[in-house]
């Protein structure tokens, strides 16, 4: 047995700022995938893939008792595969902000799941917003609170734009233009990150008057900027809005950045080399970066792991 791949994402703005309905830009990256296997030989890695899955298991039967006009899922199928050996047998790194367990919710709900809306329908906008809600509920198991973008991406593979809460639609991106001097990147902190710690310190600064005030003028307002700049191709004034956004970043959200980041991060902003951002949650993982001159940004940063994900 093996399932079908599902892919990475990268949420390239959103992170955070959905919480509190700014606009987010989700897409696919198929550099990193997994796919549901079988085997009784299994690796050390895999065999706590299926200790991981058993508890995801009985999860899903709670979570089913609990909203049964939500979601149904054939629950003998997933029990006997899983005494049968199954694992998600993932190139995803875990912690790093790209969807490694959104994944592995779209694997599961593609198989498991009756009744389940397949990528192959007119997908309505309530569809969707539908996909969403369970997706949601079911990626809780791993961050204790999911927006279910994650694994909504996965499914679809498909670009996604997050207009509100409850306004999202798949769109197209502008095509990549493959000599491009300028990038979207990330760059390897080299620290695994964890969402719900990230998301706790969120949420009790989202408590203060000042930093809830600074989220709508600034970070909300920067986050919608960019995207529509993004989706317009409007590199210019993108940059001069990805600048402002990442130094709202280093002003405010200092715990989602590894502190040997924070002079790094500072560099980019004050020569102009590259912009740096979260890519997630924070913590640790994949810090996203973006720069008009991807050469000059690579001698800036020569001492790190970049990987390019898109030229402008």
């Amino acid at each position: 047995m093996k399932g079908p791949l599902f892919y990475s994402k990268i949420l390239l703005f959103g992170e955070y700022g959905i919480i509190k309905d700014s606009k987010g830009l989700s897409i696919p990256y198929n550099f990193y995938k997994g796919a549901l296997k079988k085997s009784k030989n299994k690796s050390e890695a895999a065999r706590k893939s299926s200790e991981g899955l058993l508890k995801f298991y009985h999860y899903l039967a709670g979570l089913q008792a609990a909203l049964p006009d939500m979601v149904r899922f054939n629950l003998d199928a997933l029990r006997k595969d899983l005494d049968e050996g199954m694992y998600f047998d993932s190139s995803i790194p875990q912690g790093y902000g790209v969807g490694s367990s959104g994944a592995l919710v779209a694997a599961i709900y593609d198989r498991y799941a009756f009744d389940k809306i397949t990528v192959l329908e007119n997908l309505t906008r309530e569809k969707l917003l539908r996909l969403k809600q369970i997706f949601s509920e079911m990626e809780s198991f791993f961050h204790g609170k999911s927006s279910g973008l994650d694994p909504l991406n996965s499914y679809l593979s498909l670009p996604i734009l997050i207009n509100s809460k409850d306004n999202i639609e798949p769109t197209g991106i502008p095509s990549q233009k493959k000599e491009g001097k300028g990038a979207v990147f990330l760059l390897d902190s080299g620290i695994v990150g964890e969402t719900a710690p990230m998301v706790q310190i969120f949420m009790e600064n989202s408590k203060e008057d000042a930093f809830n005030e600074m989220l709508q003028k600034e970070f909300v307002h920067y986050t919608n900027a960019c995207v529509d700049d993004f989706l317009k191709a409007d590199v210019k004034s993108l940059f001069g809005n990805i600048k402002k956004l990442s130094k709202v970043v280093l002003d405010n959200f200092k715990p989602m950045i590894p502190n040997q980041f924070h002079q790094l991060w500072k560099q980019g902003i004050e020569t102009n080399a590259y912009y740096l951002k979260l890519c997630g949650s924070g913590g640790g993982g994949y810090i996203l970066g973006f720069t008009e001159d991807l050469a000059r940004a690579k001698q800036a940063l020569k001492n790190y792991h970049l990987e390019v994900v898109y030229n402008f």
